[in-house]
């Protein structure tokens, strides 16, 4: 009996592994980049605690412990980059996740024919490079022939203002740069949330005798709420890593902006290329990878004993 059973269920593995080859074929790509890119590397950890030394390799190298962790909080650098790196997340999840939001309501609620381009068009400026999106920012900010000393300053009398060397205008910049990249990607996201809305509870709120903002009040924006607390969590996830191109390529890579626009993985890129400092590197990014790890199991906690059914695990 267990013989028949046991070759049964070999035949229902065999029939599902037929069944779902395909896309397992087709998810293989992904799977090998994801192991080359992501679980390759991470031997290499070893560098935060050693000397490096490239005639003895890296793991031949000798070992010193959490000293490069020690040396790196000596310094300000750590405090900037973190500030930094966290404050600027923050912002980016409360201004993107209001934009986000406000922008699918608009589009869920038109009934125009020109619906479909909108939507289009809004994801236009994610599929532009980072790389494009600094020279169409210098386009704007240049000193000399930029459009707003050019154009828009001289309109209200004002004097022409050397952006790249003034660090007091840089949050704000690159806050409005990333909310205009990503605002209309996170969009389409609630915009399938709205749709998925069944459309019969409005119909019943409209036969009660409510508006269209009350609506929106009372039943979208709270249908919405496990979406907005999933899409929260996984940002905070990521709340200490940033948009290397954002805060590298767009501010030009000026040294007078380092104190704003300097994030862990700038500081990181800088000191393994630019100052040839592996083990700082290392040392930064695995500060940066576990302080990651535990807000998001923070968060998540924080979200299972709120509203348990919002948590992802």
């Amino acid at each position: 009996m267990n013989d028949q059973l046991k070759k049964h269920n070999k035949s229902i593995q065999k029939k599902k592994l037929r069944r779902f080859f395909p896309i397992y074929l087709m998810a293989l790509p992904g799977l090998i980049y994801l192991f080359i890119n992501n679980y390759m590397p991470l031997p290499g950890l070893v560098l935060a605690f050693k000397k490096y030394n490239a005639k003895k390799g890296i793991f031949g190298s000798d070992f010193v412990g959490f000293k490069n962790f020690k040396y790196l909080f000596k310094t300000n650098d750590a405090f900037i980059i973190t500030r930094n790196t966290i404050l600027y997340n923050v912002a980016f999840i409360i201004v993107n996740t209001i934009l986000a939001v406000f922008v699918a309501i608009l589009l869920a609620e038109m009934v125009s024919n020109l619906k479909k381009v909108y939507q289009c068009l809004i994801l236009l400026p994610f599929m532009i490079s980072m790389v494009i999106v600094s020279y169409l920012v210098f386009g704007y900010l240049s000193n000399d022939n930029g459009f707003m000393n050019n154009t828009i300053l001289p309109l209200f009398g004002k004097e022409p203002i050397f952006w790249y060397m003034e660090k007091k205008y840089w949050p704000f910049i690159l806050i409005f740069v990333n909310a205009w990249k990503v605002t209309g990607y996170n969009s389409i996201i609630y915009i399938s949330s709205i749709l998925g809305i069944d459309r019969g509870i409005y119909e019943s709120a409209a036969i009660d005798g409510c508006s269209k903002w009350k609506q929106i009040t009372t039943i979208t924006l709270p249908l919405l709420k496990p979406t907005v607390i999933m899409m929260t969590l996984l940002a905070v996830g990521r709340i200490f890593y940033s948009d290397f191109g954002l805060f590298y390529q767009v501010p030009q890579n000026q040294g007078a902006l380092f104190a704003v626009t300097n994030t862990i993985d700038t500081y990181v890129y800088r000191g393994l290329l630019e100052l040839g400092d592996m083990t700082m590197a290392s040392a930064a990014g695995l500060y940066q990878s576990i302080i990651g790890f535990i807000l998001i199991l923070g968060a998540n906690l924080l979200v299972r004993k709120i509203e348990p059914d919002s948590a992802l695990f």
